[in-house]
């Protein structure tokens, strides 16, 4: 979708958007998220963006990490979920989005990456980075890495331990 589009055009709509909630498991220490800031309001939020067609929506997410994060692992095509918030425009609209969260195993974090000068990125504990987010249902999902199910621990395994 171009960030060009008016209200009228957008009024009643929702948009998908695809993201991803990359994580590290460090030896002998409690799981950590990555984040990064909206480049709009400068919020902290999961790297994220439009559906890429002709891609699944957990590859647009793997994209997003790497463009957006500098994050390269494994992500998960099972969702942990979704949320909900308003995408504000370059016109000073707003536009709901529905957002699909895939949890992304990172092993390794590239120190230059596509939007570096545009985004900042830090590493926060579960707790943490639940309470920097707005929406309660995404603050939710990211505090399941407390509790991860078997799938994360077996994609954990599968890549090693970071």
């Amino acid at each position: 979708m171009s960030k060009a589009r008016t209200a009228a055009q957008t009024k009643g709509k929702q948009f998908a958007q695809a993201a991803a909630l990359p994580f590290r498991l460090p030896k002998n220490s409690k799981p950590k998220v990555l984040l990064v800031t909206s480049r709009d309001t400068g919020r902290w939020v999961p790297p994220k963006g439009w559906l890429i067609k002709g891609k699944k929506p957990w590859s647009t997410a793997k994209i997003e990490a790497r463009e957006e994060a500098g994050a390269i692992g494994a992500i998960s095509k099972t969702p942990l979920g979704t949320y909900d918030y308003q995408k504000l425009l370059e016109d000073g609209t707003t536009v709901d989005c529905r957002v699909t969260l895939y949890p992304m195993f990172v092993r390794k974090l590239h120190k230059q990456w596509d939007e570096k000068h545009e985004r900042k990125r830090r590493w926060f504990s579960p707790k943490r980075a639940a309470r920097r987010v707005d929406e309660p249902e995404l603050s939710q999902m990211i505090l399941m890495l407390y509790k991860p199910d078997d799938w994360i621990c077996e994609m954990v395994q599968k890549q090693g331990r970071s």
